[in-house]
């Protein structure tokens, strides 16, 4: 069984949690039943963005970190609060222990920062919410990352995207890694995706 830790943090954007949390459980019931995906953060509860209140299945400090095999991140809103969670002393190390166990680290829109900031992304090809009014590529740039401007960015075991609306990308590229191509396929088609 893969083992997926889908690490919330407060102000998280409820859509890109549960692309997650969609695709792996329609893997579970229809695919080929070999992934498991846990809710995490280090709050009791949490807020998404949008006042949206959730309970995490586990709290950060109750799970032990060598049980999983990917990690997965979405990304939040600055006025929610998620930065403060995103940058805190936990995610930076929850992130830098999935990176030096080279396991597969998978983030939507602004989540990738926090892997910027872990400083993983030094001359790694990264990409994050990258509208045209939005601070958050200089954001990346700075953490020394090499910008791409592409909608998902797979580089050795991180994938990063650009923006909400790559939700499904990352969480079937993260399943295709996590399976085989075939069975992300099926899911995809069970899943109405072309």
């Amino acid at each position: 069984m893969k083992k997926v830790l889908l690490l919330l943090a407060d102000g998280f954007e409820m859509v890109e949690a549960s692309v997650f949390t969609d695709v792996f459980g329609w893997n579970q019931f229809e695919g080929d039943g070999t992934t498991e995906l846990t809710t995490v953060g280090i709050h009791q509860q949490l807020t998404a963005t949008w006042n949206f209140t959730i309970t995490p299945e586990k709290i950060l400090s109750e799970i032990n970190l060598s049980e999983f095999d990917a990690l997965a991140i979405p990304g939040g809103f600055e006025e929610a609060g998620f930065y403060k969670d995103a940058f805190s002393k936990a995610f930076q190390e929850v992130v830098t222990y999935f990176h030096s166990s080279e396991k597969t680290i998978a983030t939507i829109c602004v989540a990738s920062l926090i892997l910027g900031k872990s400083g993983i992304l030094q001359n790694v090809e990264a990409t994050t919410y990258s509208h045209p009014t939005s601070i958050r590529v200089d954001q990346l740039k700075n953490f020394g990352a090499n910008y791409v401007n592409e909608r998902v960015v797979s580089t050795d075991h991180l994938i990063t995207s650009s923006n909400p609306s790559t939700g499904f990308d990352v969480a079937f590229a993260l399943l295709e890694k996590l399976t085989t191509t075939e069975n992300m396929n099926h899911v995809k088609d069970l899943m109405g995706f072309k």
